[in-house]
């Protein structure tokens, strides 16, 4: 398989693993309506990013880091859960804009968007959310393993099936804040309202789920 073939391969395999939706897809869904495009792509690049550093601990083969994290498993999971408990009471319990009456936005008709600040601090929380699901190594060295030509596995081949995993997974980020972008002008403040609710209830069911699997 040549380097070009191995990286469209792999940015396939990206796009398929970001694509179903998932509590991060719900959190990167709501930052979007809610804080416009920037926070949407801030939470995508830092799911990215955090399936990158997997990818390359178990293509460089870390053996040390892997075990770690995998010996840690329970305590990940553990935070993940309590976070997206979090996530999803606080939007819950997060109250519809004292502007909502002119339909979606401010008083000028605009509507929300994050500053360079809140985006920085989007893309913290879904790497550190990302980083705390360790049997994403595991996931990695299987694609590895499969995809890398026989007898050739080599840092070259390795770095070129993580970047093509990256690439594949933020087009699917992006793809998805085009999306919701698109339709965020379009939506009520009703309708937001409903979705925040919905979205809400799925991250702490996600979060429940994540904490009786460390428990």
């Amino acid at each position: 398989m040549s380097t070009a073939s191995l990286f469209v391969t792999s940015a396939g395999v990206g796009l398929a693993i970001a694509a179903p939706v998932g509590p991060m897809g719900m959190l990167c869904i709501r930052r979007t309506l809610t804080g416009g495009p920037r926070a949407g792509l801030a939470i995508g690049f830092g799911i990215a990013t955090g399936d990158a550093v997997y990818g390359l601990i178990a293509a460089l083969g870390l053996v040390g880091i892997s075990q770690f994290m995998l010996a840690y498993d329970r305590p990940l999971h553990l935070l993940a859960g309590l976070f997206l408990l979090y996530l999803g009471v606080r939007t819950l319990l997060q109250k519809a804009p004292a502007d909502a009456a002119n339909g979606n936005g401010d008083s000028n008709g605009k509507l929300a968007q994050v500053g360079r600040a809140g985006a920085l601090r989007a893309y913290a929380s879904s790497l550190l959310l990302t980083l705390t699901n360790p049997q994403t190594v595991i996931m990695f060295a299987a694609l590895f393993t499969t995809l890398a030509p026989r007898g050739a596995f080599s840092s070259s081949i390795a770095l070129t099936t993580v970047g093509g995993v990256f690439c594949g997974s933020i087009a699917w980020w992006c793809f998805l804040v085009t999306v919701v972008s698109l339709a965020r002008h379009a939506i009520g403040s009703k309708l937001r309202l409903a979705i925040d609710r919905i979205v809400g209830f799925t991250l702490a069911a996600f979060g429940i789920v994540e904490i009786r699997r460390a428990l």
